[in-house]
């Protein structure tokens, strides 16, 4: 008893002392301390930036996104006592609550009376503090907006600074409020809480560029947003965002399959990945290049995993692109080993690749070798030791290499971190709702930026089963895959999203909420096709390799026709004048997804850090008054006539919804009297140039942007991302017109 006694007396004094010492260190009263100290303990707390926030001059609003019941208790603990806290009915009238809410003001959440009371302004004028628990929602419909709204209008009138709170994994503890389906419980996670700067909702607007490119309640929303972009552990490598991704949604759960092996658990991707490493380990060097000459299959992700376990970077090669291209990015970024298989090789015909490769140097390791040579002791010591990488990882060092599309010239090779690809999927969770109840569909190859991060990456770290399709040409089958896999979500491109809806049937993609889009801009017939066949919203995304790829994305609550969304949170952006052009400006951005610098072939394996602050897209876009991004073209894409500037994405536009059924490119070429001259490129067979001019003036067309000449091509040339491959496009019509290349 006496023993007892004076165990419980001695847990009790540590319980004060600890009370004390976190008192002083955070800034909060005795009280709180003491009945935060267990909620520290218990959930490992990461709570450094929270003194802070604490200090923030008043008047202040928190604006704290709100995912668990135990979120008001952490807040009431670290919040000034002074703090009026605006709860949910739930958190007010709950009994094991009762401590904390004594410890400051509290108020009961009523959406029809709080966030139109004159008094919260009063409040917040009087050098007041609030604290509103918000829906944690990243895709709000319009009722739970109008919170966000309501807030923006309170601080603009109190003149009050924001101060966006995020508890990283809080909605994962036991009294999360999301379905345990989208968000599996975990026994006491370790919580890091995420508060940014205090800023006024003016200062907010000016920084996004003034109200001309936003408003009010939208740079609020994107401040919320950035603080769950705060709360993301990017500072990890690809295999350890994966690895946590299998303990988090379970180590049995199926996460990728393929048409081939069928489906793979987290637990088999990590121990094939570990038994792949060591072989690739054992004939690479730590930090060198690898090329993966593999299509979209279980092998891809396995090979992808394996080197990055050891500790090498991935060269993810564009097998689409021929031999000469080949060649030209094994000798750019230094590879000396490529990874491929015999059956991919052999099925697609890619034998001249092989050549250019050994060509260039490089040696081909065959994954059926691999495969072959591998005993039983060495499937057993990766059994066990499956959540372990085989070589110290680092998140900002080189992780994979991308190479340009080359849509309008000779490809770059582009060096990404972990990190940057990292930064770039929680942008794109702060935007778009992804769980494990949803199922992707990815039909686009994985070398090309959009396919990896969005279609591989984001998946597998998500806890959303991934089914790899190896090619999008495969116009008639992807519908009979969408129909018996049942997917939620896929990514395409118009062009490929367009053909699959001409030979699907109409419950074949009745499955998915929405479609994301990007690469190319969306037509109106294809969204229009896909809603009202298919019920699916089209989402469209915009990006660059050298961005991760993500720029911009819509969401299926926030999104606009026509637009390619608004820009992600964490990145900034500049609008450049363009000479000859009213509307719009070049687009420059600046974020943490951006890439770590190039390879080029005139220093090969020789990152050359891009070091500037601002990344130069090279696209032509419009912003309106709540941000929303309309791509105008490629500054590359426009055609200089007689001294005005003509989008060649307007002409194809233009033609496309004259002659919808077909397919056209436009290209600029030389001309000595007006500079250049408009060519257009089509696929059809009915199409001449009077016709054109005479339909081109009926839709009210200007006539400087009507193509002087007609190309008729059996099929547009396009890249393996599905994009238009305007190089050789123009080749065709300069050869067809007779004109030199040089030209």
């Amino acid at each position: 008893m006496i023993l007892s006694g004076a165990i419980l007396l001695g847990l009790l004094a540590l319980w004060i002392l600890a009370a004390w010492v976190l008192a002083y260190r955070l800034g909060i009263g005795v009280r709180q301390a003491f009945l935060y100290a267990p909620l520290k303990l218990l959930y490992r707390i990461s709570d450094t930036r929270m003194a802070a926030a604490a200090k923030a001059d008043a008047p202040v609003i928190y604006a704290i996104s709100h995912q668990s019941k135990l979120d008001p208790a952490v807040m009431l603990s670290l919040l000034p006592e002074q703090t009026l806290h605006i709860l949910d009915e739930d958190s007010a009238k709950s009994i094991w609550l009762e401590p904390w809410r004594e410890l400051a003001r509290t108020i009961t959440f009523n959406a029809q009376h709080v966030f139109v009371s004159r008094r919260l302004v009063r409040v917040l004028k009087g050098k007041g503090r609030l604290a509103v628990y918000l829906p944690d929602e990243v895709e709000p419909d319009t009722k739970s907006f109008r919170l966000v709204r309501a807030i923006a209008r309170i601080a603009v009138q109190a003149d009050a600074k924001i101060v966006p709170v995020f508890i990283a994994n809080g909605r994962y503890v036991h009294s999360s409020l999301t379905p345990r389906a989208r968000a599996p419980r975990r026994f006491l996670p370790k919580l890091s809480i995420a508060a940014l700067p205090p800023m006024t909702i003016t200062e907010l607007v000016e920084r996004a560029g003034g109200v001309s490119v936003t408003t009010t309640s939208n740079a609020l929303f994107d401040r919320l947003a950035e603080a769950r972009l705060a709360g993301a552990d990017t500072n990890r490598s690809l295999f350890a965002a994966v690895r946590d991704a299998a303990v988090r949604f379970g180590p049995s759960k199926p996460i990728v399959e393929d048409v081939v092996t069928g489906a793979l658990s987290y637990r088999k991707l990590l121990i094939g990945a570990r038994v792949l490493g060591r072989r690739f380990a054992g004939s690479t060097k730590p930090g060198e290049a690898v090329g993966v000459l593999l299509p979209n299959a279980n092998g891809l992700m396995l090979s992808l995993l394996g080197l990055l376990s050891a500790g090498r970077v991935a060269a993810l090669m564009n097998y689409t692109a021929g031999p000469a291209t080949t060649e030209s990015a094994i000798k750019t970024a230094a590879i000396r080993t490529v990874v491929s298989s015999r059956a991919f090789i052999e099925k697609a015909g890619l034998a001249d690749l092989v050549a250019a490769t050994e060509k260039a140097g490089a040696k081909i390791v065959w994954l059926e070798d691999l495969r072959e040579s591998v005993g039983m002791p060495e499937k057993l010591a990766a059994a066990l030791l499956w959540r372990f990488p085989l070589a110290r990882q680092n998140a900002d060092k080189p992780a994979v290499i991308l190479f340009t599309s080359g849509s309008e010239g000779t490809p770059k090779a582009v060096v990404l971190s972990a990190h940057g690809l990292l930064s770039n999927v929680a942008q794109v969770e702060a935007r778009i709702a992804f769980s494990p109840t949803d199922r992707l569909l990815n039909v686009l190859p994985v070398f090309h930026s959009f396919g990896l991060t969005g279609g591989a990456i984001l998946p597998l770290i998500s806890g959303v089963p991934l089914f790899l399709y190896p090619s999008p040409l495969h116009y008639k089958i992807i519908p009979e895959i969408a129909r018996k896999w049942q997917p939620t979500i896929m990514f395409g491109t118009d062009t490929f999203l367009a053909a699959y809806a001409k030979t699907a049937k109409d419950g074949d993609f009745s499955s998915l909420r929405f479609v994301v889009a990007g690469a190319e801009a969306v037509k109106p017939e294809t969204r229009r096709t896909w809603r009202e066949r298919f019920g699916a919203e089209i989402v469209e995304g915009y990006g660059m390799t050298e961005s991760a790829p993500v720029i911009a994305v819509s969401s299926a609550t926030h999104g606009r026709d026509g637009s390619v969304g608004r820009l992600l949170p964490g990145m900034r952006m500049r609008q450049e004048p363009v000479e000859g052009i009213s509307e719009g400006g070049r687009l420059l951005v600046s974020g943490p997804n951006r890439m770590m610098g190039y390879m080029l072939a005139d220093r090969p394996g020789e990152l050359q850090p891009f070091t500037d602050e601002w990344l130069d897209t090279g696209d032509i876009v419009a912003i309106d008054r709540e941000g929303f991004v309309a791509i105008k073209g490629r500054a590359k894409r426009f055609a200089k006539i007689a001294g005005e500037m003509i989008s060649l994405g307007a002409v194809e536009l233009m033609v496309k919804a004259l002659w919808p059924e077909d397919n056209h490119a436009a290209v600029s070429v030389p001309d000595k009297k007006r500079g250049e001259r408009i060519v257009l490129v089509t696929t059809a067979d009915d199409l001449d140039a009077e016709g054109l001019r005479r339909c081109g003036k009926e839709a009210g067309a200007a006539e400087i942007m009507v193509p002087a000449d007609i190309v008729r091509v059996p099929e547009i040339p396009l890249l393996g991302s599905g994009k238009t491959d305007y190089v050789s496009t123009r080749r065709v019509a300069m050869e067809s017109l007779g004109l030199g290349l040089a030209a």
